[in-house]
């Protein structure tokens, strides 16, 4: 009897500080090129290698709930915001491959330039065996193009493990890195939250319904 592949399941973390269209679009392309069967939005509680978010772990995960609510491919997973003390992605990756199975493959979700530090992470190197890679980026860009700026120890670790075919994915259940070429909106969350600051209006950078709730709870004033 043949073994049947992995379903593929999304992972996307972040501070979220706020979720935005570029973060929605990405999420949106990567359902659809990949077929993943859903994609898990984590918001960061307490991130390590960056400041401390602006709004509360409350506010920033009830703007991401209101932002993905129409979507059925999109869940909002609280569980980093529950967690006391600094969020480690790892933690969250174990915990998903247990709730999910072996027969689950987990699909993380990085930008290109998270993934160029990816090896100042907290225990990085036992990432490739809990979960595959999906790096987004802009059109043109290759693995090659990636690798090239990835310190040595990162570059030899993702030596063997890129694929050019997502369905390459469904093959295994962790271990391999896939670049999807994803329309890159030019907006940034620090951008944003200082329209908010001055006045300016932040319509078609963030979506109404979580425009709403960052002007109602007089965030980034």
């Amino acid at each position: 009897m043949l073994k049947s592949k992995p379903i593929l399941i999304g992972i996307f973390g972040g501070t979220f500080d706020p979720i935005h269209y570029g973060h929605l679009r990405v999420a949106e392309e990567v359902v659809r090129t990949i077929g993943l069967q859903k994609i898990y939005f984590v918001p960061a509680g307490i991130p390590r290698l960056r400041n401390a978010p602006i709004a509360s772990p409350k506010q920033r995960t009830e703007a991401v709930r209101l932002a993905i609510q129409d979507n059925p491919n999109f869940v909002l997973d609280k569980r980093e915001i529950y967690r006391d003390g600094i969020s480690f992605s790892i933690d969250s990756i174990y915990e998903f491959k247990q709730e999910f199975g072996e027969e689950i493959g987990l699909c993380f979700i990085l930008g290109a330039d998270a993934f160029i530090k990816f090896s100042e992470w907290d225990s990085w190197k036992e990432f490739f065996n809990l979960c595959h890679f999906i790096i987004s980026t802009r059109p043109g860009y290759t693995h090659t193009s990636i690798n090239d700026l990835l310190p040595k120890e990162l570059k030899d670790e993702c030596s063997k493990r890129w694929v050019i075919n997502a369905d390459d994915m469904r093959n295994e259940t962790n271990g391999l890195i896939f670049i999807s070429s994803a329309t890159m909106l030019d907006i940034s969350a620090t951008s944003i939250r200082k329209n908010i600051a001055a006045g300016k209006s932040v319509r078609y950078l963030v979506p109404d319904v979580a425009i709403n709730y960052i002007l109602e709870s007089k965030l980034y004033l």
